[in-house]
């Protein structure tokens, strides 16, 4: 079913995997990523263009353009600072990104039968390319808003809360499912860290149970349906909303206040707001799950269709008979479709995460974003 019209200046970055409920596989995180930096990318100067990362720091540099356009932070930050510069560095380009997919599930992360066939070089690449697709979003200077029309969960709920207006109707479920077969969803849980509660937010990881976007209002705007109202027309008239009204500000303001929000937000920390640091260190702290004994036993016993014995138990008890499978919808999507943000399969279990050093604030330095695209 075609997705809505939408407004001038207003743009689609579409998940397109329904067959197999949205995982995010190599292909789609590369579909995504080309969509998102096509957006960003200057049909002028074909540079990517990007906010600076969240730190006080750039507030210098930013500063400093703002005053001299002869400076030499002008060709990198003149665009952000300036309206007119704005205007014509993103001529032709969207002011506001609606991130969707179709189907009765959002997004289930990664497919662990997919997985379980990859190469390790096609491991270390699948979570090289995924954690760019959420840093690109993060650092998108127009707003990112997302209907989640159905379950999200692991990279897949992770993706949802990357972006700026994640939208839900009250029964849409989110989980954190990994810890059902020994490998957590530590690095997802950097993102859903960043909109609920902390201690919400560890029941997840720690439990694996599914959550309702009713149960927190708070850290995803949740759509009230009225009584004999279409749940689906509900949703598409609050993100038409959302859309509109985003749509009618200042883009160039808009950028500038996303980035001071959430490097003010940061402020009276080492590193900011913490998400890009964060994400990068979980996962080194993946590549230990992944390592575990009990790791390898979870995704063994969730391809055969078996309860798990963990070994870190001791003398198991004799094994269960397999839990029942459920009809419902949702239920159904977690087990067929179970997903993990290592999602590593046992043979590639064993590949080493790159040691990720974060760099020191007072002598990092500043790229505009992603490699720059050249247009034909």
């Amino acid at each position: 079913m075609p997705f809505p019209k939408l407004p001038p200046r207003v743009a689609y970055i579409r998940l397109s995997n329904p067959t197999k409920r949205n995982a995010l596989s190599i292909p789609v995180l590369q579909d995504l990523k080309s969509q998102i930096d096509s957006a960003l990318t200057s049909r002028a100067t074909s540079r990517t263009r990007q906010l600076p990362r969240f730190k006080s720091i750039y507030l210098d540099q930013l500063e400093k353009a703002s005053k001299n356009p002869t400076s030499t932070v002008w060709d990198r930050w003149g665009w952000l600072v300036s309206a007119s510069e704005w205007k014509k560095e993103r001529a032709g380009l969207p002011d506001v990104l609606v991130l969707r997919s179709e189907g009765p599930v959002f997004s289930s992360g990664h497919d662990l039968k997919e997985l379980s066939r990859m190469s390790r070089d096609d491991v270390k690449t699948l979570f090289q390319l995924c954690s760019e697709v959420m840093m690109s979003i993060r650092r998108s200077p127009v707003p990112v808003v997302c209907p989640i029309q159905g379950l999200a969960t692991a990279a897949g709920f992770q993706l949802a809360m990357s972006t700026d207006f994640p939208i839900a109707l009250p029964d849409t479920q989110f989980s954190l499912p990994g810890a059902k077969i020994g490998l957590p969803c530590t690095s997802p849980s950097t993102a859903i860290s960043r909109r609920f509660p902390p201690g919400a937010t560890y029941r997840l990881l720690a439990t694996a149970e599914p959550i309702k976007a009713s149960d927190y209002p708070g850290a995803v705007d949740v759509v009230k349906v009225l009584p004999d109202e279409d749940p689906e027309e509900a949703l598409e008239k609050r993100v038409a909303a959302v859309v509109e009204r985003l749509a009618s500000m200042s883009p160039q303001q808009q950028a500038i206040g996303k980035w001071a929000y959430w490097t003010q937000f940061g402020l009276g920390t080492t590193h900011s707001d913490g998400y890009e640091q964060a994400s990068h260190w979980a996962a080194r702290v993946m590549a230990l799950h992944a390592k575990s004994e009990d790791a390898k036993e979870g995704i063994a016993a969730f391809l055969e269709k078996r309860e798990a014995v963990w070994v870190s138990k001791g003398d198991p008890e004799e094994p269960k008979k397999a839990a029942t499978e459920v009809d419902a919808p949702e239920a159904q999507a977690q087990n067929d479709a179970l997903s993990s943000e290592t999602g590593a399969s046992a043979a590639a279990l064993d590949v080493d995460a790159p040691a990720t050093e974060v760099a020191d604030p007072a002598t990092e330095t500043e790229t505009d974003g992603p490699t720059t695209t050249t247009r034909s």
